[in-house]
């Protein structure tokens, strides 16, 4: 487990939080579906929720409807998502938030720390990783990209249901049916992935960061990228020569159909596999951490699995 993925500088003090409290918050992002005001029709506020990325702020907002105001702290599909910085206006909205969605796994530990500096005791925090009951096998790493994994989103979406339902007992029917909706879309995507398993489980793959391993896992795909790569990428360390010519020799050789390429964490080590995969004809996904501009969570997996299932039709 990673002590931390995103950086929380000391300039992010309780200093800066009291003084951003002397106005009026506005919100790092609101997540498609979310409201930033009350409905003329309810007499009950919207419900203040924080996530730690805009994947699961999506979410969140899906379920809640304009019952919720949600606002994603990582939502810059440009930028890489290890290299955050905390801001006093994030501080802010976490000390406000009625509901907290972290990831979990050491990914963004910084909502607690940040939680814990705006003394913010009161909110609901719902742990992804916590959640999927997911545990690392001995000896190795927690792969904590579990948004890439679709029962593990969906026993999500149950508690984000069930916590607000709690907060807002009025509004829990339409709780209720906007996760039904969501989980709907989401079964669709898992027979997605089992049609592509029928077709190619067992086919050789790789990748660059575990990023994407539960979904190629959950199509049949074999990783065969040597742990100590994709280890070290994950690490931000240096790959030593000899796993690096390794990596490079699965695509000289074809050992592989395809590459799933994080995009969001670049370097000198993955751009040398990326052009190993073009310069032996070899297709490449281009994989994200966080949701892209202008897709929503369903939209955005749709288009990994297609552009998985095309990769590997070649």
């Amino acid at each position: 487990m990673k002590l931390t993925r995103f950086a929380l500088p000391l300039t992010a003090s309780l200093a800066a939080l009291a003084l951003a409290s002397c106005s009026s918050p506005t919100a790092a992002t609101t997540s498609p579906g979310a409201s930033g005001s009350p409905s003329a029709s309810t007499a009950t506020a919207p419900i203040d929720v924080v996530a730690s990325t805009n994947v699961w702020g999506d979410i969140a907002a899906k379920v809640g409807g304009d019952k919720v105001n949600v606002t994603s702290i990582i939502d810059d599909p440009d930028k890489d998502p290890h290299e955050y910085e905390a801001s006093a206006q994030n501080q802010l909205a976490l000390s406000k938030a009625k509901v907290v969605i972290e990831n979990g796994g050491g990914y963004d530990d910084f909502v607690d720390t940040m939680l814990s500096s705006a003394k913010n005791t009161s909110a609901t925090v719902l742990n992804a990783v916590t959640i999927s009951g997911k545990k690392a096998a001995a000896g190795e790493e927690l792969n904590e990209h579990v948004w890439y994994d679709f029962p593990t989103v969906e026993k999500v979406i149950d508690q984000i249901q069930s916590s607000y339902a709690t907060i807002d007992p009025a509004s829990a029917d339409t709780f209720a049916n906007n996760a039904k909706q969501l989980k709907g879309s989401i079964d669709a995507l898992v027979k997605k992935e089992g049609d592509l398993k029928a077709t190619y489980n067992g086919q050789p793959a790789s990748i660059t960061e575990p990023v994407p391993l539960y979904m190629l896992e959950a199509i049949g795909l074999k990783n065969k990228t040597p742990d100590a790569f994709s280890e070290a990428i994950e690490e931000d360390t240096d790959v030593a020569p000899a796993v690096l010519q390794a990596t490079l020799k699965l695509y000289s050789g074809h050992a592989v159909k395809l590459l799933a390429y994080n995009e969001q964490t670049t370097g000198a080590q993955t751009e040398a596999v990326l052009k190993a995969a073009r310069d032996n004809n070899i297709p490449v996904v281009g994989v994200t951490e966080t949701l892209p501009k202008g897709e929503d969570y369903v939209s955005w997996m749709t288009k990994n699995l297609d552009a998985i299932g095309a990769a590997l039709a070649k």
